[in-house]
């Protein structure tokens, strides 16, 4: 028995990261997930490792057909008492170096997804549901090459302003987690060098001197999905070390 017993929580992204992490505590709490995820390595593994209340899925946020079958196998399933939006994406690159493919790709993902999503996912959304966005502490360090991914994450806070409003009538909460530097395979897509480069200079300015775990990350995303956040709607909770401090 948990704060998820007999209740059903969908992932997005949740075929590692935060979102696996997430996935396996809300099973160890006794709640049902589904899980979606793109890698067909990443999701066999996950399901494997999560087991049989879980359903893990290939979906792409990005596409608009994938957010109508994502709907289809959610009325399949059962009403939503969670719904996660966690999948997105990054690039680094210098103001000057952003193109109209790259903005869209990530702008079709990390905004147009979710809202898409939502829009689609709402009719099966049970009263007291929670709902939850990943978004980033990108949107408020200023940093210099993460100008198209801190705008796509400061769109999914604005966002989630408005479903607060708009969803409070029918007893569902809508929140925002402000993940820092946790250390997940996020970055993949940088070199190495780059990679731990960037991450060392993220982690120096932290007050806690390191980066998170990603259980971490997901301790928080629970407590915001659970009812122990029953009176808590349109509130961003960092989880940075205070990296950010707003």
């Amino acid at each position: 028995m948990g704060r998820f017993s007999g209740k059903n929580i969908l992932i997005t992204g949740a075929t590692s990261g935060m979102g696996l992490a997430g996935a396996g505590k809300i099973i160890a709490e006794g709640g049902n997930v589904m899980a979606t995820g793109l890698n067909p390595q990443r999701i066999a593994l996950a399901q494997q490792q999560l087991g049989q209340r879980t359903q893990v899925l290939r979906n792409d946020a990005a596409q608009v057909a994938d957010v109508d079958a994502l709907a289809h196998q959610v009325a399949n399933w059962g009403k939503l008492d969670g719904l996660w939006l966690n999948a997105g994406f990054a690039e680094l690159s210098a103001p000057e170096e952003i193109t109209a493919s790259a903005f869209d790709s990530m702008m079709n993902a990390n905004v147009r997804g979710p809202m898409l999503q939502l829009a689609a996912l709402s009719p099966y959304l049970n009263p007291g549901a929670s709902v939850l966005v990943t978004a980033s502490s990108s949107v408020y360090e200023g940093a210099a090459a993460t100008s198209l991914y801190a705008a796509t994450k400061g769109a999914l806070v604005a966002m989630v302003r408005s479903w607060a409003s708009a969803l409070g009538p029918r007893h569902i909460r809508a929140n925002v987690l402000v993940p820092g530097p946790i250390d997940t395979n996020f970055r993949h897509f940088l070199p190495e060098q780059a990679r731990q480069a960037f991450e060392d200079f993220v982690v120096s300015q932290v007050p806690l001197q390191r980066a998170g775990t990603a259980g971490e990350a997901a301790a928080v995303a629970l407590f915001l999905l659970s009812d122990d956040a029953s009176y808590v709607t349109g509130s961003q909770y960092a989880v940075d070390g205070g990296l950010v401090r707003y």
